[in-house]
């Protein structure tokens, strides 16, 4: 603050203060509060600018004798006393500040194009302006006859584009905007790179400068004052990801939820308790489940499992479980999902938005519109809604159940879990499981003899363990084999019996035996065993670009390539009795198969 100026001032309008003094008696009296003045006009309109990133209401006069004064008003006299102590406190404008009246200013420069003063008129303080008294109307004028002309029709002119705000005015609409109108103008300028302050609807000096730097960067006038135009031009900018996507409120009230669907881009489809279904229906693979039941923390618990069991729900991604809520998040290569669930008053509600991967500026203003807009109805969705027709064991509420690339057979081979199975049944797996739901990581895989052995994550106690027998079978010798024939469709391994055909394979290969059994691609990786229940050998796939064989022809991986592929694991195999155990019957084999077999799942 340039404190010479007040010496100005006194030789230029001796008595201010002493006038603005004897009038302080009206509380009501219209005012300004003076912070500065300069004597050129250019220096004052560039410290106007710099105040208007600073305060509201900031304008600018000339008080005469060269002199252009900046005021922030106009307020009733006694608001004025108090805007002056606490800008004075807060630092934001000099301490010789004063109270300025209105007959002290005259022509205004800031903010340019208004003009506040008029005629004299000022705002009052309650915002309304004195009502001009309205003009008497001019006398009608003698009516004359004119003389007829042809009817012309006059060309369409274009629709004038619409005025911008002065300054001035664009303060007065700014005012009128609630604080979270102010806080989404804020996250829309954060949005467009432009501000990275607290999202506060506090409009001090970092929201006006980012104001400031987006008017310059949209080629506006640099005035740090957005007018109602620009804040449409903004707000169109925030939205224009979102276009196309048929925005709409849907209440369904089946499912007690009322919320912002993307209609554009999907349809509803059908009820599958507890979800309401909405599939693609454009050019974009988007879904939408809204999620609601009635239940208690258990159900809760147990859809938050369910959930995760879906193909929609891919791995990889962050969950979080409370106590009365989840939420779930799945992405691969292909697919985003998102998924937020909360129990209240005995109800489950909640949503699923299913979006494609590389998407995600539109996937996340998506998400964010979804659950903003995300409101509870009275009722939750009836277990009996819907259509039953499209019921499958693959399905749970009608969605697929996540499922393996391909599923294939193993047997535990020790007493801590460790697998024995075809190396064809690992290969390009980002994750492998035992039985479904045990993860596991290979610890040798033997590609050249087809042999791998798997070591399981979580601690295992299997109900049966491989015992190898050391010498080579009898041909013609019954034989058993367990696999999961079906890949996972039952629930324990199948049993096929048949004999040992040859101790080698269709072109002399000395580490297969060959088989007059029946077996299906499921079943590769599961064990053979004779009628004592040891195994002589690992079921393997035929050869995939061979002749067409018959169907009950098979082949086995012989115990001594199993042994050696185990002793480079590092595994030790149990050997049989060496002098023979008695034979098993069918139901004993049986019992014996299933306890060592196991699932293996090979997962993208």
């Amino acid at each position: 603050m340039l404190r010479i100026l007040l010496i100005c001032l006194t030789a230029l309008s001796f008595g201010i203060a002493s006038s603005a003094q004897a009038q302080s008696n009206n509380p009501d009296e219209v005012v300004w509060v003076q912070i500065e003045a300069q004597q050129s006009l250019a220096r004052a309109t560039d410290r106007a600018t710099a105040y208007t990133t600073l305060l509201e209401d900031v304008n600018g006069f000339s008080v005469g004798g060269s002199w252009y004064a900046i005021v922030v008003g106009p307020y009733r006299r006694a608001d004025a006393e108090l805007v002056l102590r606490q800008y004075r406190r807060d630092g934001l404008i000099p301490r010789d500040s004063f109270i300025q009246t209105s007959n002290r200013l005259r022509q205004q420069f800031w903010p340019v194009g208004a003009n506040i003063l008029g005629d004299g008129a000022v705002d009052a303080p309650d915002g309304t302006t004195p009502t001009p008294t309205p003009e008497a109307p001019a006398p009608e004028a003698e009516e004359t006859q004119e003389p007829e002309v042809a009817e012309v029709t006059p060309e369409p002119e274009p629709e004038p584009e619409p005025a911008d705000e002065t300054p001035a005015e664009a303060q007065r609409s700014e005012r009128q905007l609630s604080r979270d109108e102010k806080k989404h103008l804020q996250v829309m300028l954060q949005w467009a790179g432009f501000y990275s302050a607290a999202i506060d609807g506090s409009f001090g000096r970092g929201t006006r400068n980012s104001m400031a730097a987006w008017q310059e960067a949209n080629n506006f006038d640099k005035t740090g004052i957005l007018t109602t135009l620009q804040r449409g031009e903004l707000k169109k900018q925030y939205n224009a990801v979102l276009e196309g996507l048929g925005l709409e409120t849907v209440r369904d009230t089946q499912a007690g939820i009322e919320m912002t669907l993307p209609m554009g881009v999907v349809s509803f489809d059908r009820y599958e308790p507890p979800f309401a279904q909405y599939s693609p229906s454009g050019d974009v693979d988007a879904r939408v489940l809204l999620i609601s039941q009635p239940g208690d923390q258990d159900t809760l618990f147990g859809l938050y499992e369910i959930m995760q069991t879906l193909e929609i729900v891919p791995l990889d991604g962050p969950r979080e479980r409370g106590k009365s809520s989840f939420t779930l998040v799945g992405e691969n290569a292909r697919t985003i999902s998102y998924t937020e669930a909360k129990l209240e008053n005995g109800e489950i509600k909640g949503f699923t938005l299913i979006w494609p991967a590389g998407d995600e500026e539109r996937r996340r203003r998506l998400l964010s519109e979804m659950r903003s807009s995300f409101t509870r109805m009275p009722g939750a969705l009836s277990a009996s809604a819907g259509d039953a027709s499209q019921q499958s064991i693959d399905l749970i509420s009608g969605l697929q159940i996540r499922k393996p690339k391909t599923a294939r057979s193993g047997f535990f081979v020790t007493n801590a879990g460790v697998v024995a199975t075809a190396s064809a049944a690992v290969q390009s797996c980002t994750r492998i499981t035992l039985d479904g739901d045990t993860d596991a990581e290979i610890i040798r895989d033997d590609a050249e003899n087809g042999v791998a052995f798997l070591k399981p994550k979580a601690s295992l106690s299997p109900q049966a363990v491989a015992s190898f027998v050391t010498q080579t079978p009898r041909l013609h010798s019954e034989v058993a084999s367990a696999g999961y024939s079906f890949e996972g469709v039952l629930s324990a391994p199948s049993m096929s019996f048949g004999a040992l055909a040859d101790v080698r394979g269709l072109q002399g290969e000395e580490n297969i035996n060959r088989l007059a059994l029946k077996s299906r691609a499921g079943d590769s990786g599961g064990p053979v065993l004779d009628r004592t229940g040891a195994v002589i050998g690992m079921l393997t796939a035929a050869p995939a670009d061979g002749p067409q064989l018959p169907d009950d022809v098979s082949f086995a991986i012989d115990t001594v390539t199993i042994a050696t592929a185990a002793s480079d694991a590092g595994v030790s195999l149990i050997p049989a009795a060496a002098d023979g155990a008695p034979s098993l019957t069918a139901y004993q084999l049986s019992q014996k198969a299933s306890g060592m077999t196991v699932l293996v799942g090979c997962w993208e």
